[in-house]
């Protein structure tokens, strides 16, 4: 009987850490599709010959990575009500807020990498492919493009890793994700046990990530 009720117990324990992994995962996909293409576009504005267009990203830039994403989280998500003139309102989201906050943060971190790998290429590359009568364009997306995926893909990689533990930041807007999820499983049952269980399913999506990224580097090895 009583090992009947603890394999409810622990079955019930594992069913709520189970759906706050959806709502980390959830998060963590979201901010993957809205950050990678936003970072290329910043990097490539950030490279930019237009002083008003590449001083601007740098600002943005040394915001984004010069303060915590915990405060950008806060500050995203309460900012609206004071910043607008009285008598209009914006509430946003929590769960918006949260993705908002972490694309544009992580998006200024892929941009830096983006444009490391960009600016490794040889430049004879670029004068070839215009000997070779390929339009800018066509250059970028065929020739240099592959090459920069390959060469910042264990930067990117890292990047993606931290991204799958900062999902604990979103707590803080009360959003029930892995961590407060085994938090507030810790403080009903009076165990770290719920905690460590979240460690490990942390530890599991991030093994996968680094599956993922080796397979892909594999993948993408004759580029040399």
């Amino acid at each position: 009987m009583f090992a009947d009720f603890e394999w409810a117990n622990t079955l019930n324990l594992l069913g709520r850490l189970f759906s706050g992994a959806l709502a980390s995962l959830q998060i963590f996909t979201l901010t993957l599709l809205f950050s990678l293409p936003l970072g290329l576009i910043i990097a490539l504005g950030r490279m930019s010959q237009n002083k008003w267009v590449r001083e601007p990203i740098k600002l943005y830039i040394l915001v984004m990575r010069g303060t915590p994403l915990l405060l950008q989280i806060i500050f995203i998500y309460f900012a609206p009500s004071y910043m607008l003139p009285q008598g209009l309102s914006l509430n946003l989201d929590r769960f918006v807020a949260a993705i908002i906050a972490f694309s544009l943060n992580y998006a200024a971190y892929f941009a830096e990498i983006y444009r490391g790998g960009i600016e490794s290429i040889p430049r004879g590359q670029y004068e070839a492919a215009a000997v070779l009568g390929f339009t800018k364009t066509q250059t970028f997306m065929r020739i240099i493009l592959p090459q920069v995926i390959k060469a910042i893909l264990p930067a990117i990689s890292n990047e993606v890793i931290t991204l799958v533990k900062d999902t604990a930041l979103v707590q803080v807007l009360g959003i029930s994700e892995l961590f407060r999820v085994a938090k507030n499983e810790s403080a009903r049952v009076f165990s770290t046990a719920p905690i460590f269980i979240a460690g490990l399913f942390y530890l599991g999506m991030n093994g996968l990530v680094t599956k993922l990224f080796h397979a892909a580097e594999k993948r993408l090895s004759y580029y040399r």
